[in-house]
């Protein structure tokens, strides 16, 4: 099946904005909440809250209850897109700076342009292939940027197999038939919780709350907007349009990482990372959003 390559409706657009600068912040918050929360502790608590509210929605707005094909469908979703998505990307965190990790996510519409178009979903188009080779260019200048060749390798691995993992979401998503986001994501929150958790524990991580108000505050950010807005937006997106498309969040994301890194969280910047960032911004335009035969 190959999806329609129109110009994305203008509210699909504004939508996608959103989603870009809710995404770039929320990296900016896991590194803030991991100065004093043990990685999978600290996300695993983030689902487990977010389910509830999820749940709680639920409640409220009364959707029809999905099949048993959706509900598989979204324990898998759950799995891939919060279990192993946020394990790599909590741990790869802990020293990686806000900005380089959100470049290695940028990988993401990539691995989704392969996948999709493996599995028939979406055709390679030469647009397509030309941003993605773009996004590569500024991510290997940012990975070459001076002030961050210190960073472990298991930190770039970690935060490359999470991009992977979350494309592979993104493909289970749009294949699943048309199901209430609300109910979706809190099967698949309560499923990462469920993982995250139970890797903390097995990992030994200690189990406390947070103590400053600034982590709480952070920690707040990443449960209501940084989850449940994010994802309810993201399962709407790739309703309306090609899930490669969506997932040129991860490409915008570094311009809010980076600006949000340096204010709040005092990480340095250098040209290399200006200069990937600018090549992604123009890869996503390239890519995803130029009119034009694709």
């Amino acid at each position: 099946m190959t999806t329609n390559t129109s110009r994305p409706p203008l509210a699909a657009i504004a939508a996608f904005a959103v989603l870009v600068i809710l995404v770039g912040t929320n990296i900016v918050a896991i590194r803030f909440t991991n100065r004093e929360l043990a990685p999978l502790w600290n996300a695993g608590l983030r689902f487990a809250v977010a389910a509830v509210l999820f749940s709680l929605l639920a409640a409220v707005l009364r959707p029809g209850w999905p099949s048993a094909r959706v509900v598989w469908g979204s324990i898998l979703y759950g799995l891939l897109a919060f279990a192993g998505f946020f394990a790599f990307v909590y741990i790869g965190l802990v020293q990686a700076t806000a900005a380089l990790g959100q470049t290695v996510l940028a990988l993401g519409p990539l691995i989704t342009l392969l996948l999709a178009s493996s599995l028939g979903m979406e055709s390679v188009h030469r647009r397509a292939v030309a941003g993605s080779a773009l996004a590569l260019v500024g991510i290997a200048i940012a990975f070459g940027a001076q002030e961050h060749l210190d960073v472990p390798l298991m930190s770039l691995g970690a935060l490359a197999a999470g991009a992977t993992s979350f494309a592979i979401a993104g493909i289970v998503a749009k294949r699943l038939p048309p199901a209430d986001p609300v109910l979706q994501n809190a099967i698949g929150t309560a499923v990462g919780a469920i993982v995250l958790l139970t890797l903390s524990r097995i990992a030994g991580e200690p189990w406390v709350l947070p103590r400053s108000i600034e982590t709480w505050l952070w920690f707040a950010y990443l449960v209501i907007p940084g989850t449940v807005l994010i994802f309810l937006l993201f399962l709407s997106l790739l309703r309306r349009l090609p899930a490669t498309v969506v997932s040129y969040q991860f490409v915008l994301a570094p311009i809010v990482s980076i600006t949000l890194g340096v204010l709040l969280l005092d990480e340095p910047i250098g040209p290399g990372i200006v200069v990937g960032a600018a090549l992604v911004a123009a890869a996503v335009y390239l890519g995803a959003l130029a009119s034009g035969p694709r």
